[in-house]
């Protein structure tokens, strides 16, 4: 194996077997399946889908499509660095060993800003959630972000087995209600049975603007915020280290993410924009409720708010898991203050969640201060964080391939497809998601503006680290 040299100055010497000292494997196999289908099902799709429709219309659907292709890739390079060697550093310890601590350094504070922003949507979709409900209709968006948070942190202390089993019947429940829209809207559609007033059919595509209502750009700006739904796939790098056997039904949960994305983004997307028109569906509320809705059984519309407040309460949950343990394998690797390597006696990685909790606080405070803004405001944010990630776990395959080919490591047996093409390929995809970015003003061209200002402070406190 590899190992860091440690008279080079980009590098802290660690052996990787350190970072996972202290954890419990207590994620058996069918949890490590429900978090692989939980990371593609998220806020993002549940909440996210309705703005997004509002905005570009049916296109949604090809767009989903397109990015779901490439995260599949990117989870698969993620799949053959996992069987090389599973971690609960992650892409944090595969970046550190073929890439460098500097590099190391990079993706895992950009990672934690990620988390950090994804958290904060999640915690916004929870207090818009609540507001379904009339009775909490006077209720500040505020109180139900805070109340959210506080039930979350509690969930991720306790141990990673009771983590695993809550996140079981999360990404449960998501999968049972998607599946029962399905059904219900396949029948619906298949019936011809009218939904709000309007006869289904495709013919609600051409009679409202066609595939591309607004043109071409609108949906490919939509682009980065679509890369946000497929944000949590990694977690399953992450989890892999607290998996009881991981090599051996690793590669199926990874696998079968492709037809996820298929039948639940995809064919979500065209059934939702068949059974009512696409102008029908709002930001700020869930499609899926919309249609319930509008199909006008008692009752069903509350229902599937439940499972989308599920759904925001499972990101986030995943955040906190996430975070704890990447900035746990950052400060044993000397790139994170010393302190976030604490665990408590549950074997979890405390004192880093504690520090995601604080910046969620944030959140809340901007919850009270923009509350109709804090969504987008905050997503665009996270967007970045996710491209860093996703771009350091391609560089570390396509060297990890190098390595592999020069011989100095053992092939891992699950090589990801067309590899190092569709590395490279994936890549330039996430630097057109970059390039994109800048054509959605004012959020998206601010956010592009900042990361010479997210570089500058990463470099700044490179050098502190150094000196220290």
């Amino acid at each position: 194996m590899k190992q860091l040299d440690p008279t080079s100055e980009d590098n802290v010497h660690i052996l990787p077997e350190a970072e996972d000292e202290g954890y419990h494997k207590g994620l058996g196999k069918r949890q490590i399946q429900m978090i692989a289908i939980g990371g593609a099902i998220g806020t993002g799709l549940f909440l996210g889908a309705g703005s997004r429709l509002q905005s570009a219309g049916p296109s949604l659907a090809i767009v989903y499509l397109v990015c779901g292709v490439f995260s599949f890739l990117i989870l698969r390079a993620l799949g053959e660095l996992v069987m090389y060697r599973p971690t609960c550093g992650s892409f944090v310890s595969y970046t550190r060993e073929f890439l460098g601590e500097k590099a190391s350094y990079a993706a895992g504070w950009l990672s934690f800003m990620n988390w950090a922003m994804t958290g904060i949507v999640d915690i916004t979709a929870v207090a818009l959630y609540m507001h379904f409900w009339g009775t909490f209709e006077h209720v500040p968006q505020w109180v139900f972000a805070l109340a959210a948070l506080g039930i979350v942190t509690s969930m991720n202390m306790i141990g990673v087995k009771w983590f695993g089993e809550m996140e079981f019947w999360f990404s449960l429940i998501k999968v049972v209600a998607l599946g029962l829209f399905l059904v219900v809207g396949a029948v619906v559609l298949g019936l011809r049975t009218p939904v709000g007033g309007h006869s289904t059919g495709f013919h609600l595509i051409s009679e409202n603007g066609g595939l591309f209502p607004h043109g071409l750009l609108p949906a490919l700006i939509l682009t980065q915020g679509v890369v946000f739904a497929y944000s949590g796939i990694e977690l399953i790098g992450t989890a892999a280290g607290e998996c009881e056997d991981v090599r051996t039904f690793l590669p199926r949960s990874i696998n079968s993410v492709i037809w996820r994305i298929g039948l639940f983004y995809v064919g979500s997307v065209i059934l939702l924009v068949c059974l009512l028109p696409w102008t029908a569906y709002h930001a700020g509320v869930s499609p899926f409720v919309t249609f319930f809705q509008a199909l006008g059984i008692p009752g069903i519309d509350t229902v599937m708010n439940i499972v989308v407040l599920t759904a925001a309460l499972s990101s986030l949950n995943s955040g906190l898991y996430s975070t704890g343990r990447v900035l746990r394998a950052m400060s044993l690797g000397g790139t994170a203050p010393r302190f976030l390597s604490y665990m408590n006696s549950n074997s979890v990685p405390a004192a880093g969640i504690g520090l995601t909790v604080a910046i969620y606080l944030l959140g809340v405070v901007l919850n009270y201060i923009v509350p109709s803004q804090v969504f987008e405001i905050v997503l665009n944010f996270a967007s970045v964080g996710i491209i860093s990630t996703w771009a350091f776990i391609l560089l570390s395959q396509i060297k990890m391939r190098q390595a592999i080919k020069r011989g100095e490591i053992a092939p891992t047996g699950f090589p990801m497809p067309g590899a190092p093409f569709t590395s490279w390929l994936s890549l330039g995809f996430l630097m057109c998601v970059l390039l994109l970015m800048l054509c959605d003003y004012p959020a998206g061209t601010c956010t592009i503006a900042v990361i010479p200002l997210i570089w500058g402070v990463l470099a700044l406190g490179w050098r502190m680290i150094r000196r220290s």
